[in-house]
């Protein structure tokens, strides 16, 4: 399981996150668990993701994540 998938299924355990192609249209995250999920990916990574990138559609699934975290020069 990669770290993004670890951290989803922390803040979401009830749900099966690898099944999704976007978790906000699928009612898996909604806006209070973005805020959640940034913060996580801020404490796990030591990124700060910049407040124009905190968006849906780079939190719709972990190769979107995964993507913003490269896009940060971070290796997820």
């Amino acid at each position: 399981m990669s770290k993004v998938l670890g951290i989803l299924t922390q803040i979401r355990p009830e749900f099966d996150f690898s099944a999704s192609d976007d978790f906000f249209e699928d009612g898996l995250l909604d806006s209070f668990d973005l805020v959640t999920l940034v913060s996580e990916i801020d404490q796990t990574y030591g990124v700060s993701i910049d407040g124009m990138d905190i968006v849906p559609a780079n939190f719709a699934n972990v190769p979107a994540i995964e993507a913003l975290l490269v896009r940060n020069g971070v290796t997820p």
